[in-house]
């Protein structure tokens, strides 16, 4: 029954980040936690933070592997101390690559939500017993040097209890061992674990970094990667979700309702509703509230900053944008209007309200924001 939930730290369509060969975009980071490794500071807590979606599990697979796989330096051989590693890269034949691609490396753990053995559903937070199985992994024999690599994806669903028995383990970490903490949200940590660990922070994708990831998670990229890098934010996994559903038509044609405005052309509005109501399309239509309500935060920054965001998630988008939020006025106008939207929406999807009829409640609110 469990064996068909997916897992918790894998983004749907794209492969596990174990699986992942490369890291696009995150020089920065890896040269950060390379210069540290070659100069003997290894930390024994690493934070990688950074928007959702932009490499850190895959960043914490990679450091994983390079740990796992690599001696340390010794400069008493015939030839002397080699040379320092300038890559986290690994040999995909060597046997380290071989064990983690199959989860069975003995210097690895990794921590995710688990399943409720009473419930065989998937848990919503990572409990006290997930942590404390690393009590086990600690103390079998260590292997490949003596290294263990733990990593926790994502520290953010900790609960208290479960957060307290991981800081116990960073107050008083076992020898050669290395955590790696994955955090999207690392201000809601406990302080604590945040002074504990070295943070290394990821940035959002450009356009052809983001290409280049799409086409490696085997997605096709569109043509038009810099609308998709924007309006995924520099996010992989939002790119993934976007192409998946169809985003960027979608967002288009959100565009052209807002270009309509204040008349409205309710024809577009009808087949915007229309759309998000089918049978099957409850994705699309999850999809649709949250990219209204990007419109509406990029309405907002336009007004406030006096200028669109760049680049452009939509063609036209940054005419439309500066045409219906010239200033700040209009600017606090669309964020009142955001922030009704998304407590409707959010109501809305709780109590199951008929989607079209939650569409048009929408767009007669921006409708009526945009009248002044």
């Amino acid at each position: 029954m469990t064996d068909t939930l997916p897992p918790p730290d894998q983004i749907e369509g794209a492969p596990h980040p174990r699986e992942t060969a490369r890291l696009f975009g995150q020089d920065a980071a890896e040269a950060a936690f390379l210069s540290a490794f070659n100069a003997g500071r290894l930390h024994h807590g690493w934070l990688l933070t950074g928007p959702r979606g932009v490499g850190k599990a895959t960043l914490a697979w990679r450091i994983a592997r390079f740990l796992l796989a690599t001696p340390d330096a010794e400069d008493d051989g015939l030839f002397g101390a080699p040379p320092p590693p300038e890559t986290l890269d690994v040999d995909p034949e060597h046997p380290v690559a071989h064990r983690l691609l199959a989860g069975s490396d003995p210097g690895l753990a990794s921590i995710t939500r688990s399943v409720n053995e009473k419930t065989g559903r998937m848990r919503d937070e990572i409990v006290v017993d997930d942590i404390r199985a690393l009590n086990r992994f600690f103390g079998l024999s260590a292997a490949d040097g003596g290294r263990r690599v733990v990593i926790v994806d994502c520290a953010d669903e900790m609960n208290v209890s479960a957060a307290n028995a991981l800081l116990k383990m960073l107050e008083e970490p076992p020898a050669r061992t290395t955590l790696l903490l994955i955090s999207h949200r690392p201000s809601g940590l406990l302080p604590t674990i945040r002074s504990r660990c070295r943070t290394l922070r990821l940035s959002p994708l450009g356009p052809e970094d983001m290409r280049a990831a799409l086409e490696q998670a085997g997605a096709e990229p569109p043509e038009q990667a810099e609308h998709l890098a924007a309006l995924a934010a520099g996010s992989v996994g939002a790119a993934l979700r976007l192409t998946a559903l169809g985003g960027l038509r979608i967002y288009a044609e959100l565009m052209a309702v807002l270009n309509s405005l204040p008349r409205l052309d309710r024809q577009r509005a009808l087949a915007l509703a229309e759309a998000a109501a089918q049978r099957g399309a409850a994705d699309r239509f999850d999809l649709l509230l949250d990219l209204i309500d990007t419109a509406l935060v990029r309405l907002a920054r336009t007004g406030a900053t006096g200028q669109p965001p760049v680049p452009e998630a939509a063609s036209g988008e940054a005419e439309i944008l500066a045409r219906l939020s010239p200033g700040p006025d209009r600017a606090r106008a669309w964020a009142d209007a955001a922030a009704e939207i998304t407590a409707r929406s959010r109501h809305g999807r709780a109590v199951n309200l008929d989607p079209a009829a939650l569409v048009l409640d929408t767009v007669f609110k921006m409708q009526k924001t945009a009248a002044g």
